[in-house]
């Protein structure tokens, strides 16, 4: 008989816990089991022993050990011998003795070998569990570790204050039933948002506990509590597997497993996965009972939890992460002064572009202002009458009209898009806040408006009319004869003029405001129509009236009498032709550039997709937006959208969600023309005409642009993080395929060039300065991109699934890291997304498909921790600029500029953050 040494039987030790190989020797066996890798391996005849663990804290070291020697030739596998390891006897332990004589007696010699050592394996992972305590996993792995966080069926948010939370919402419940709480207010009781899936807790709770009927009182619920609450890894997936064990005979069986995974998708609003119930169930099965035996037990959910994929960083990484830890930790500093001059110094290097900006147009306002109070204060005639109310009304008229020919500027979006894309000037002028400076403009011409009507009307006026005769004489050359009452002046031209502006102002500011525009006021139903961006593009038309009254307002002016002096049409002519060029230009190009629509696709989530064709000469870039009408929706109406397609593609596409009334309309009527998808094709309304036999009659759409957007500047940066919230991804799918594109011409033109050799110098080919890829690495930085794309719907995945399994196909060299959150499945670590993790792992490790995006992007749950997104971005990207680019919802802006700005200040890396505004 062939011994091991004890070096040898080391490495054999059984400590009853799974990973991806069991080691035999140096070579590494993949295996189903604790013990199907080495003895399914080919061995040469004769006699082997190995040492098996037997987990018993109180037992020595060395009675722990079991030594079993197996007589093992060609074709047959027997028992020899069982004993302690120190040579011992078993009869110490008559219950171990039993079983090892029964090993002994049922590994006689076999015909089929493979089939005996399977069962010899069987018989020896009884043998070596067999103990008086239960066999443990091992849980010093770091992997193990983070996945014994899991498992937690109350969440921080939902737990409340504890028991006490927990005891008031049961007081409140029962006070009319007698202090009995029903099944069915369970959770709510608890604090637990998904009502089906407390109610399956319920039933297990009161499984074990032998509790019949449907309701239980306080003393139960408390103990249920103390379970649900419990700490401990073994108490919740015990009670996990109590769930799913409806029989409550310790074994899980595959339909079991089906009603688990229909619970789980269920809670997490997955109802794709919901309908796959079955086909998952079966996947479980076969990863978790590979010996066909028709269920399995708890140790193999053991095993499936605690092999969780291990992500930490290592070695200097995690050196650094600890270091700009500690970096961003918030300090306090004591000293005002000293606290004020820091937070200035920040504030200026985030915004010194925005800060210059904006210290110039006050000062030329203060200059205007200025310049008008002291003039009107040196008419003596005027200002012995008026006094300084006249100046104040004056010199607010001046900054009135610089602001209305400013307030044009930003909105002309043809010249700033030429600004952007053909000079240098976006270094200084940050062309991205150009929206939010037309309405730092318009706040300008309310206070304007304000300060003069408030002068003219509560004080010049006033004065004119209880002016004595001998204070008005000098009136007369500019108001007549004195005036008897207050309406005399209101009923001018200038006084008619003025108020109309006046009101028109405030409707169309009212209107542009966001609950307006957004449509979030709840007004009755006969005013509905008064909020939503129709409401908000018809009242901003208005503006056309207005500088016509504007005008006429500046002839028609009391005091002023020379042409020369008038000066509004001076200030408004160059900004009113630049604009009316713009508009013109818009519909000159909308009607040249047809466009057909070729594919229309209706997604969940209220998304409608198009693709059209490309005009010739269209020429944009990712991250641009154009404006879109259907003259059968609205022929007035343009809204604009980002441009979904990347620059090298061949047609145009958008993305478009169902928000008001205009893109309401606009999804009926293509909805209309179009039918379910055939041969596994996604959404669930497709129309093409491209590859279809009946060429529907799509409805006629223009387009007009593109415009120059903050994330087309994405070039710039060697590393950009790439944000979308929803239907905010839409510009990053451009800018992602785009990467992909120019990542692959680059190296297709290097190759070319290699292979051409474009110059030749000492035998070594050398690219010429002018070449092609040269050209292309001037004007195109990116060397990484990540990409995070947070939805709240599964279904919107669908959205761009052909996308991002192209992007993650064509992306060989891993430039691009995707990640896509689901926010409506549980965090990681609660017990109601815990199945959904464990299929998630098992179905992308088989077959390489998301089980949530049904995409090769593995999908996260819940939210992302922004600030470790930065982290890590800063760890793996020292002294870098990285640009920061995000579209969606105002309310995540303030979190990302200021992660932005607290790592730029604090680290090494330097984060850019830019925000879509159109």
């Amino acid at each position: 008989m062939e011994k091991m040494s004890s070096e040898d039987g080391d490495r054999y030790h059984h400590r009853h816990h799974y990973s991806d190989t069991d080691v035999l020797g140096s070579e590494k066996v993949p295996h189903s089991g604790p013990l199907s890798g080495p003895l399914n391996k080919k061995v040469a005849a004769g006699k082997k022993t190995a040492h098996f663990n037997i987990p018993d804290s109180s037992s020595s070291k060395d009675d722990r050990y079991v030594e079993i020697t197996l007589d093992v030739t060609a074709d047959s596998v027997a028992v020899q011998s069982v004993k302690a390891a120190n040579g011992g006897d078993l009869q110490e332990d008559p219950e171990l003795s039993l079983l090892a004589k029964g090993l002994e007696k049922k590994s006689n010699v076999v015909r089929n070998a493979s089939a005996k050592i399977r069962q010899v394996g069987h018989e020896l992972k009884r043998l070596t569990s067999f103990s008086k305590k239960p066999a443990r996993f091992d849980r010093t792995k770091s992997a193990a570790a983070h996945a014994l966080m899991g498992l937690k069926f109350i969440s921080k948010n939902e737990c409340g204050h504890g028991w006490e939370a927990v005891e008031k919402r049961f007081d409140d419940i029962t006070a009319s039933n007698n202090g009995v709480l029903p099944r069915s207010r369970f959770g709510e009781c608890i604090g637990m948002e998904s009502k089906e899936f407390a109610l399956q807790l319920f039933d297990a709770l009161a499984r074990k506990r032998k509790i019949h009927g449907d309701s239980i009182d306080k003393a139960h619920l408390k103990e249920f509590w103390d379970q649900i609450s419990n700490q401990s890894f073994d108490a919740r997936l015990q009670t996990f597997f109590d769930m799913v064990d409806k029989d409550a005979d310790g074994r899980i069986t595959e339909q079991e497993v089906k009603e688990i995974i229909s619970l789980s998708a269920s809670a997490n609003r997955l109802s794709n996965i919901q309908k796959q119930a079955e086909e998952y169930a079966a996947l479980i099965m076969e990863e978790l009972d590979p010996d066909r035996l028709g269920y399995i037990m708890i140790n193999n959910l053991e095993m499936l939890l605690l092999q969780a994929p291990n992500q930490s960083v290592r070695g200097e990484s995690r050196k650094l992460s600890q270091m700009l830890s500690q970096k961003l930790k918030p300090t306090y500093d004591g000293n005002p002064v000293r606290r004020f001059c820091r937070n200035t110094k920040y504030f200026l290097q985030d915004n010194w572009q925005r800060a210059w900006v904006m210290v110039l147009w006050i000062a030329v306002m203060c200059g205007l202002f200025a310049y008008k109070y002291i003039e009107y204060q040196r008419r003596e005639d005027v200002f012995k009458v008026l006094g300084n109310c006249v100046c104040f009304a004056k010199g607010a008229a001046e900054t009135i009209k610089l602001n209305m020919a400013l307030i044009l500027l930003p909105v002309c979006r043809n010249t700033l898009t030429w600004l952007r894309n053909k000079t240098k000037l976006g270094v200084v002028v940050p062309f991205d806040d150009n929206l939010n400076f037309h309405k730092v403009i318009a706040v300008g011409v309310a206070f304007g408006v304000a300060i003069h009507g408030i002068a003219h009307l509560a004080c010049d006026f006033p004065r004119l009319l209880h002016a004595t005769p001998d204070e008005y004489v000098p009136m007369e050359q500019y108001f007549g004869e004195q005036a008897k009452s207050y309406w005399h002046f209101v009923e001018h031209v200038e006084g008619i003029t003025g108020v109309l502006m006046v009101i028109l102002m405030a409707i169309a500011f009212t209107l542009a405001a966001p609950c307006f525009r957004r449509g979030r006021i709840n007004l009755p139903k006969h005013l509905k129509k008064l909020s939503g961006f129709n409401a908000f593009w018809y009242s901003h038309h208005l503006f056309v009236i207005v500088y016509t009254l504007l005008i006429v307002h500046g002839i028609k002016l009391f005091l002023t009498k020379k042409w020369y002096k008038k000066t509004t049409w001076m200030y408004l002519a160059v900004p009113i032709i630049l604009y009316s060029c713009e508009r013109l230009t818009r519909l000159l190009r909308s009607s040249i550039k047809a466009v057909t629509i070729q594919k229309v696709a209706v997604y969940p989530g209220n998304v409608l997709a198009l693709q059209m064709s490309r005009p010739h000469g269209f020429r944009y870039k990712s991250g641009q937006y154009m404006f879109v009408n259907c003259a059968a929706v609205s022929p007035f109406e343009w809204h604009p959208f980002s441009i979904t397609s990347a620059p090298g593609d061949d047609y145009l596409s958008v993305h478009i969600r169902t928000l008001g009334d205009w893109t309401r309309q606009l999804r009926t009527v293509f909805s209309e023309v179009c039918q379910q998808p055939t041969n596994g094709k996604s959404g669930l309304l497709r129309a093409d005409s491209v590859h279809g036999t009946n060429i529907p009659d799509f409805p006629r759409v223009l387009i007009d642009g593109p415009y120059g957007a903050p994330a087309q500047d994405y070039k710039k940066y060697e590393v950009v993080l790439l944000v979308g919230l929803g239907i905010g991804a839409t510009p990053m799918i451009s800018i992602v395929k785009d990467i992909v594109n120019n990542i692959r011409a680059m190296e297709e033109e290097e190759e070319e060039e290699k292979s051409s050799g474009i110059e030749k110098g000492n035998g070594v080919n050398k690219t010429n300065s002018t070449s092609p890829s040269s050209k292309r690495k001037e004007n195109f930085k990116t060397r990484r991109a990540y990409f995070y794309w947070v939805t709240r719907e599964q279904g919107s995945f669908d959205w761009f699934k052909g996308i991002m399994n192209e992007v993650a196909e064509m992306d060989r060299n891993h430039v691009i890291e995707l990640h896509n959150y689901c926010t409506s499945v549980y965090e990681e670590g609660d017990a109601r997304s815990a199945l959904i993790t464990m299929l998630q792992s098992l179905n992308h490790a088989k077959n390489g498909v998301d089980i949530v995006s049904g995409t090769r992007v593995k999908s996260h749950f819940a939210k992302p921790n922004w600030r470790s997104v930065y982290k890590h971005i800063a760890v793996n990207h020292n002294n870098s600029r990285v640009g920061v680019f995000y579209c969606g919802a105002p309310a995540l802006t303030k979190d990302l500029r200021q992660l932005a700005s607290d790592f730029s200040h604090k680290t090494s890396t330097k984060f850019d953050f830019h925000k879509e505004n159109f």
